[in-house]
């Protein structure tokens, strides 16, 4: 079976590197290419690769994705910041390729590819209509640059989306002042964002009701716990044609 060929986008980085050495590893896989800051990103670049994974930074991984998908490469992305409108523009760009002849190009971006958050989350999403109340709490190293956390913005908004659909009402909220305690607001869901030292990933979702509660943890205690999740991606995002968010789908979880 020949390879596939994959390129790495922020590679000097701390999870670029950890994916270059699992893609090194893996005998199905061959790295091609290693691209970090400064780097073009182009098909002269790439290195003929099949797939490119993106762990870059938030200022820089939309333009990476709008160049792979202009230089016919499928995109694995890890990187943080999305909002509705970048990956709507991403699926635009994705159509419009398929309307120019090259319909099988395929982009995965996934809030986190730990498989043990992928389950917290698609467990919280199925939980959160039988309980009252709801809140996140994601706990990450100090130098993460973005709160709340992707994982952390993707799960309250699929709690808050199950909630929506089972009819539930906002949950129970007496708090007259000191919002700025409160976390930030997914959708109607609290979110908190905790940066200490020695963290690598962890996620909280907390469920309550009259006389009990539910917590759903999660922890990320190095990072080659996501790797198998970043090599699924690499090895299925050629089959997905268009845009898919979240690894969940990959796992047939959704």
């Amino acid at each position: 079976m020949t390879p596939v060929r994959v390129a790495v986008l922020g590679a000097a980085g701390r999870m670029g590197s950890t994916v270059c050495a699992a893609v090194d590893d893996a005998a199905d896989l061959e790295l091609v290419a290693r691209l970090d800051a400064g780097d073009e990103v182009s098909a002269e670049t790439l290195g003929g690769a099949d797939v490119a994974v993106d762990f870059t930074v938030p200022g820089a991984t939309e333009a990476n994705v709008h160049a792979l998908i202009d230089a016919g490469v499928h995109a694995v992305v890890g990187t943080t910041g999305w909002t509705d409108a970048s990956r709507g523009r991403v699926a635009d760009h994705l159509a419009r390729a398929a309307d120019q002849g090259r319909p099988g190009l395929g982009v995965l971006i996934a809030p986190n590819f730990g498989l043990s958050a992928v389950l917290a989350m698609t467990f919280a999403a199925k939980a959160a209509r039988y309980f009252e109340s709801a809140e996140v709490i994601e706990l990450h190293h100090p130098d993460k640059v973005d709160a709340p956390s992707g994982t952390a913005r993707h799960t309250a908004a699929a709690v808050a989306a199950a909630r929506a659909e089972a009819g539930l009402a906002p949950a129970p909220d007496a708090t007259e002042t000191g919002w700025e305690a409160r976390g930030a607001d997914v959708d109607g869901v609290r979110v908190h964002a905790v940066r200490l030292r020695g963290l690598v990933a962890h996620e909280e979702i907390l469920f309550g009701n009259p006389g009990e509660q539910l917590v759903i943890r999660q922890d990320s205690f190095d990072r080659v716990s996501f790797m198998p999740g970043v090599l699924l991606a690499v090895r299925e995002v050629g089959s997905r044609p268009g845009l898919t968010v979240g690894l969940e789908n990959v796992l047939d979880l959704a």
